[in-house]
Parts: structure tokens; sequence; C-alpha cells
């Protein structure tokens, strides 16, 4: 039922026309930045700037000197969403004042909505929960978009003791979780019996869904519990080199270990065609799924959250059943082939699973065909959308979805346009 349910609503936004808001933000060094790309390619040329700009429609100043990004054709923001929406405008927050005013203010927000509910994923511009489908990347995004503008920018500031409580309530939220059954009063409709199937402990932190907000089926889900690795590293030298906490330091560095021993004990498997691999979800129970979803953290994405790196065997390994008729969310057209979701119809493709296959390749050769790819993915507005039809692009879900856009402005800088990566962490493994 509930995936017929989000089939329906994912063919209904089909129709939507997107609507960009009355008045966006006008920050010159992003305008300036959109209109001096040039390309000898017509078609990216117009894209680039098209999705640089993206986000700038859907961020706005609140009254409280914060700033609120909506996610786009849905009036919410998503902690995870608005965290990755933003990123490309780091590259211009160390020389441009308006960006790190904007930036600045988006993570106090944030802050904001962790201390309201650190089980909630999404949130209003009047600071009411909009869904409070407890995702273990919605904790980790806020941490690791600190993380990186502060390490970007040199700019502490933005530590300020509201910041700290967030950091609080981050830490002992994963804390709690790491024996839902035992510790957490959590439960969501959505979830088996309200709480979830039963779990073993691992030293892993429990999540209720997947970053595609859709439930998981086992508890553990292993491309968060990477990036709450990384996210728990950032924490650890925020408290002990910001704050100068370092029992603040130690508790995360604590957590962080314990999850990367739990990920490393029952988040692989060894398949007898790839080798050792990464199970996308785990039990500890010695129940696994193996595959993938298109939402990030995904197992594809491992070294771009900055878990591992692109040449560790084990990630290899992974990286060829993922991407290989052997995964049963890999999908292939006459337009394009790559990971979908549960979330969305059957054998659609989602740009963001292309992107992220393109950012976490070493080939150029492999690099330039996910551009193509993506190229040929445009509908004809010039975005990209939330998934599509890989024989026809004209079927396509979200009119607006400002996600995969900003990824895309990240891919272009620095796949193509030579920009060194902007690193969420640092390497864990």
């Amino acid at each position: 039922m509930q995936r017929r349910i989000s089939t329906f609503f994912g063919l209904l936004l089909i129709a939507l026309v997107a609507v960009a808001p009355a008045s966006g933000l006008e920050i010159q060094s992003i305008v300036r930045a959109a209109a001096q790309y040039q390309n000898s390619n017509p078609h990216l040329q117009t894209m680039f700037r098209t999705a640089l700009l993206d986000t700038t429609k859907l961020a706005e100043f609140a009254p409280d000197g914060t700033a609120y990004v909506k996610t786009g054709d849905i009036p919410a923001e998503w902690l995870r969403d608005a965290s990755a929406q933003v990123r490309p405008y780091l590259y211009y927050a160390k020389t441009d004042p308006a960006v790190r005013a904007l930036l600045r203010a988006i993570i106090a927000r944030q802050a904001k909505y962790v201390q309201i509910d650190p089980y909630a994923n999404a949130f209003t511009l009047d600071y009411r929960v909009w869904e409070e489908k407890y995702e273990l990347d919605s904790l980790a995004y806020p941490v690791t978009l600190a993380w990186s503008y502060w390490h970007e920018t040199g700019d502490s500031a933005i530590f300020t003791p509201d910041e700290q409580k967030a950091l609080d309530a981050t830490l002992a939220t994963m804390q709690r979780e790491q024996n839902h059954a035992r510790d957490s009063r959590y439960s969501h409709r959505e979830l088996v019996s309200g709480g979830g199937r039963p779990v073993g402990y691992t030293g892993m932190i429990w999540t209720g869904f997947r970053p595609s907000d859709d439930a998981c089926y086992y508890n553990y889900l292993i491309p968060s519990e990477m990036f709450a690795v990384v996210a728990l590293g950032d924490m650890e030298q925020i408290e002990r080199q910001v704050y100068r906490d370092g029992a603040k330091a130690r508790a995360a560095a604590t957590l962080r270990d314990q999850v990367r021993r739990g990920i490393e004990k029952y988040g692989m498997v060894t398949d007898k065609k790839y080798g050792k691999i990464y199970v996308f979800e785990a039990d500890g129970l010695g129940n696994a799924i193996v595959t993938d979803d298109a939402n990030i953290p995904s197992l594809l994405s491992a070294p771009y959250i900055g878990y591992t790196t692109p040449g560790d065997r084990y990630y290899l390994n992974t990286r060829a059943f993922l991407l290989s008729q052997d995964n049963a969310s890999y999908y292939s057209g006459i337009v394009a082939r790559g990971i979908g979701s549960y979330h969305t119809p059957d054998h659609w493709i989602w740009p963001l699973a292309l992107v992220m296959e393109g950012l976490t390749s070493d080939s150029q050769t492999e690099k330039q065909d996910v551009l193509n790819q993506l190229l040929a993915s445009d509908p004809g507005d010039h975005l990209l959308h939330e998934s599509f039809d890989p024989n026809d692009p004209k079927r396509y879900t979200r009119a607006d979805f400002g996600w995969p856009n900003a990824l895309f402005s990240e891919y272009v800088l620095t796949s193509f346009g030579g920009v060194s990566p902007i690193p969420m962490g640092e390497k864990s493994t």
C-alpha cells in the first residue's frame, strides 16, 4: 500500500507546473557565476546556469534572521535537502560576505529545528514539524554542513551556544537509538508494529526511515551509519577545537568508533561474484538487504560523504555490484541507466544517483558518459527532477526539486571545471 501511495503522488506531481516564489534571493556572486559560465556545449551551459541559480529561488530570509530553504514544490524544509541544496554555494562563501551570511542563517535555523524535535526530518517556515520520520542522515547533514562551512571559510562564529545545544541533542539522540528497544520511545505508524522489526545490538544507530522518506525494512541502514561516522568525527573536532569540551569530544569519538565497528561486523557480506561488499540494510540478527537507493547517503556515495576513498577495495566491489544488472534497483533504458528508488515508479532512474556515479568515478570517460545521460534527461525545462522514465524523460516526478540541481552544479564545477571538492569530513577509514 505504501509503495502504491508513493507512486500515486509521484505521478501526480508530473502534472504540476513548477512555480517559482514571487521573490527569490539575488546574491551577486552566484548570479555572476551563472552568467559567466560558458561551455562549448550550449545545452550544458544552460543547464548549469539554471541549476546553480535554483537554490536562490527556494531560499529566503526569515524575520528572526535565519534563512529557510524549501525543498521545491513541497512547502517545507528538509534538513537533508536544505543542507545539500546550499552546498555548491560553499565555493563562493570564502570571497562573498553575502553567501556567508546566507549560510550562517541556514545553519542557525537548522540548529533550532534539531532542538525542537531531533526525530523530525522536515519543518515549516514557522518552525512547526512537517514530518516526524526519524532519519539518521537528517541529524548528520546539519553537522557536516556546519563543519564544511567552517573548514572552507575559517569562520567559527557559527558555533554559538545554540549550535552546541543542537549538537548535544544530535549526540543524545544517536546514543539513545543505539539500543532502540530498551531506550527509545520513538514510533511511527508506517513502521512495523510502530517500532520496526526486531534488531540485535550492534553498536550502530537504529533509524526508522531511509533518506527517501520510506520506512526501513531492517533498521540499521548502512549508508546512514557511514554518514553518522563522518558526522560524529566532525562533531568531535568541533567540540574539541571550538567549544573546548573534551568530554563531549570523547563521547562523539566513542560513538563514532562503535558505529564503525558495527558496520565492519554486521554491514558487509561476501558475494560469490563480487567479493566482500557492503549491504544496504541489516538487523544485527543475520538478515540483510543487498541493494542501494538513489537518495544520499547511499552506498554509492560512500567516498563522497567522506566515509571511505574511491579506491577502497570493498567500496569498488560494492560499486561494481551496484552498477550492474545484479542490483535490483539498477535500471536501464534507451536514454539512461542508473539506480532508482522504492519511492518512485519501478524502473525509473534518479538524477541524484547518476550524478553520484559521476562524482565517485575516477574515469573521465565515465564522468562524461554520466553527463551525457543527465543532459539527455532534460525534459525541456533545463532542470533535473526527482526521477524519470529512462525511455522517455518527459515522464518524471517532482516538477520542482532543488536537491539534484544543486548536486549537478557541484558535479560540473568539480568534474569539468577544475574546482577542488569540498569535503564533508576527514576520511574515516
